[in-house]
């Protein structure tokens, strides 16, 4: 094996190393993954063939097969697709990794396969993850720098939001708060007559008063329009005694 090329496979197994994930290289100690790769050879002849690394993350199978120079990344053919001509699947690491993919996801029981095609060293490269299902079609995903999205805490999260396009959890959440913020900025603006000014100040005050219910203090329920004790100054005990619980003074800090 060429000086590059081992340089290369180095620098991607530090790669994963500080992605906390752990595969393993030219083989598998599980048992189908290995039968498989006994016939994985790229050149087409049944033998045996090996990707650099390969290994199991949740219900994923990870493969990664590596170039050392980025002229060698990715050959397509006329049609724009990846090349599987016997040639371009040896010499270029995109090409080999789905060859490898759909061999196993064939050959296996598993049938989702992140496959990534890299090529390059630390200062100059490409990383490129395809995704492999059962179906007779592909997806190239985005470039990525790192394999942080692929182990055990993010690769679920990553698999919703690149391969099935929806949205995560976080997103989700995220999302909502932006929708809960623009309703509560039209509000205040609307029913408040505030200036933008005077706007950060009204929210901190409502927050602080939230901040109260964990000691029975207030609660939503209590803003029942009544006119004797408003709503308003509710509000406005509820953030003087947050402020109070809180020991800030002096106490014109209050008003």
């Amino acid at each position: 094996m060429a000086k590059k090329e081992v340089k290369t496979d180095l620098w991607v197994f530090g790669l994963l190393k500080d992605a906390n994930i752990e595969l393993e290289p030219q083989g598998s100690s599980i048992l189908e993954i290995n039968e498989a790769l006994k016939t994985a050879s790229k050149s087409g002849t049944g033998n045996v063939g090996f990707p650099e690394y390969i290994g199991v993350i949740k219900d994923f199978l990870i493969v990664i097969e590596d170039k050392a120079d980025l002229s060698n990344h990715i050959k397509l053919n006329d049609k724009g697709l990846i090349s599987t001509d016997k040639t371009d699947i040896k010499n270029y690491a995109v090409n080999g990794a789905l060859f490898y993919g759909q061999h196993l996801v064939k050959n296996t029981s598993y049938k989702k396969i992140i496959a990534f095609g890299i090529s390059g060293n630390e200062k100059k490269h490409r990383i490129s993850p395809i995704y492999i299902d059962e179906t007779e079609f592909y997806r190239e995903l985005p470039e990525v720098e790192s394999f942080v999205s692929f182990n055990d805490q993010n690769i679920d999260e990553y698999y919703i939001r690149e391969v099935l396009k929806e949205t995560t959890d976080q997103e989700k959440e995220t999302e909502e708060i932006l929708k809960d913020a623009s309703k509560l900025h039209e509000d205040l603006r609307n029913y408040g007559n505030l200036k933008d000014i005077d706007k950060p100040l009204v929210v901190s005050g409502i927050l602080l008063a939230l901040r109260e219910s964990e000691f029975k203090n207030f609660s939503i329920n209590d803003l029942t329009g009544d006119t004797v004790k408003t709503d308003g100054q509710k509000i406005y005990d509820a953030v003087q005694s947050n402020l109070t619980r809180s020991n800030v003074s002096p106490d014109v800090k209050k008003r």
